[in-house]
């Protein structure tokens, strides 16, 4: 069995109480890590929590309310996790918003086009800035983001969502450079392809993904990811985008 590392490690995931990030949350209970999970919404809080400590009963999984890009809100949710896990070892940031798909260039509202970068840029920012603190006291400090494979490829209707992971890409490397090498803190994104998550189900317009005639993934299997890069056992891997797009990106559109 491969130890990655993270028994008795502190871990704070913002947007854990959904989709990739709850699914990384149970993983990183299941390797024996304190887990503390940020999310907008009390009752998804609430049901999260439940959920993980039903299957974890051993592990301690905290929770608190927080807006990723509300600056005080983030603090005190932060603040609040750090009390009770007494220090942050490890940062997972989960938390993003699709907007809306289908719209061209000029029916996109101005002010929805922002609230996706405030939600998926400035949140991403906030969570790095507010953290470091406290990571720079870490184990093995890590910052992770969840990003996309439209950070790196582009669909028409999709925007403002294809500018914000654009950026996340960019923001992994700029803060791996700058937090590396005075801090040790090693920064690095997974840029999954379409996963099977409410969020996706809701941009595609579909009930279920099991039907459809391309690849997707389970929040799991992203999860696994995250946490594979957050392992001491990636400590060479530093300003990496890791794209988990089924190799789709490699192919050529030269029509021979």
């Amino acid at each position: 069995m491969i130890n990655l590392g993270f028994k008795d490690r502190n871990i704070l995931i913002i947007g854990g109480t959904s989709g990739i990030g709850l699914a990384a949350a149970g993983l990183f209970a299941g390797e024996q890590a304190c887990v503390g999970i940020v999310g907008r919404s009390a009752d998804r809080l609430e049901s999260a929590l439940k959920k993980l400590r039903a299957s974890h009963p051993e592990a301690k999984i905290v929770g608190c309310v927080g807006d990723v890009a509300d600056e005080d809100s983030m603090r005190n949710a932060i603040n609040s996790i750090v009390s009770e896990l007494c220090g942050i070892d490890h940062v997972v940031n989960s938390a993003g918003i699709a907007g809306s798909f289908g719209e061209s260039v000029d029916q996109v509202r101005a002010e929805d086009f922002i609230e996706v970068q405030r939600v998926n840029v400035l949140g991403a920012f906030l969570a790095a800035k507010l953290t470091l603190p406290y990571l720079k006291e870490g184990v093995d400090p890590t910052y992770t983001l969840v990003g996309s494979d439209s950070g790196f490829v582009t669909a028409p209707g999709m925007l403002a969502y294809n500018a914000s992971k654009g950026a996340v890409v960019q923001l992994t490397r700029a803060l791996s450079v700058e937090l590396h090498k005075p801090h040790g803190i090693r920064v690095n994104s997974v840029c999954p392809s379409i996963v099977d998550t409410p969020m996706s189900r809701d941009g595609m317009g579909v009930d279920s993904f099991a039907e459809v005639d391309y690849p997707v993934s389970t929040p799991e299997q992203i999860a696994w990811l995250v946490l594979a890069l957050a392992s001491p056992n990636s400590i060479a891997v530093n300003g990496a985008s890791l794209l988990a797009d089924y190799g789709y990106h490699a192919r050529s559109s030269f029509p021979a």
